[in-house]
């Protein structure tokens, strides 16, 4: 009997909980969640400034800073090339000796055309690996993206694959094509002694120039007509590659 009992009381509770009404769930899609914010190229750019104030001698800011104001004061931004202007046409060799023509990218769609310093200049590595990861938005506008620099090949290939980049980087031996563009300048003394010390500016470039270019952006139309143009003194500021995508999409208007 005490079993019989047992299994009904058991029975009962089973049919309580069943028939009792669950709890409504809350759908996931009614949950605000707050979307990833990812930081723009220039706050990377300035977050390796700020670890560069912290972490350099008084004296070493002093050099780069004097070398900024003299870039600025060189008369190079108001010579560079810029928005209304005929772009150049060149013919430079890649890092893998193959000769690349603007005017043969120009048949295909616009061009964003960029310099960078060299592999030995963090802020240009750090543009060029934001430059890749916006490729594919430049090449949705029909834009090919074509990289200059005064590194010698063996030092541009070696840039290329360091950053995994799968656009045209091409080497700009002397300036030559820079100083078509306007956009070369100088070093000072103690700015190009502090280079060829810290790691070897002539042995990069295959010459004692002390030139470099500016760190350009332009954006040129199918016609040759540069309809964007970033010029900076301070190498530390880039072109925002939502910028270049805005001037990119200005020519379909």
């Amino acid at each position: 009997m005490r079993n019989i009992a047992l299994f009904s009381l058991s029975l009962l509770f089973t049919v309580l909980v069943s028939c009792t009404p669950k709890k409504k769930e809350t759908p996931m899609e009614n949950k605000t969640e707050r979307p990833v914010e990812e930081s723009s190229l220039q706050e990377t750019l300035d977050a390796k400034k700020a670890d560069f104030n912290a972490k350099a001698s008084d004296e070493k800011k002093k050099i780069y800073a004097e070398g900024i104001a003299a870039v600025s004061e060189s008369g190079v931004l108001q010579n560079a090339k810029n928005v209304g202007d005929q772009a150049p046409d060149f013919t430079l060799k890649n890092a893998l000796g193959d000769e690349v023509s603007l005017g043969d990218y120009l048949q295909k769609g616009p061009v964003v055309l960029t310099w960078y310093r060299g592999g030995w200049c963090p802020y240009c590595n750090l543009t060029l690996n934001s430059l890749q990861s916006e490729l594919p938005k430049f090449q949705a506008e029909g834009a090919n993206l074509l990289a200059l620099t005064p590194e010698l090949p063996d030092k541009s290939i070696s840039t290329k694959e360091k950053n995994e980049l799968e656009f045209e980087v091409l080497s700009d031996i002397s300036n030559t094509i820079g100083k078509e563009y306007g956009i070369v300048y100088q070093l000072t003394d103690e700015v190009a002694d502090s280079y060829q010390k810290g790691f070897d500016l002539h042995g990069y470039n295959g010459d004692e120039s002390d030139e470099l270019p500016l760190a350009a952006t332009y954006v040129i139309d199918t016609d040759g007509k540069i309809t964007y143009a970033f010029l900076d003194a301070e190498y530390r500021n880039r072109a925002e590659p939502s910028e270049i995508i805005a001037a990119l999409q200005a020519l379909k208007k």
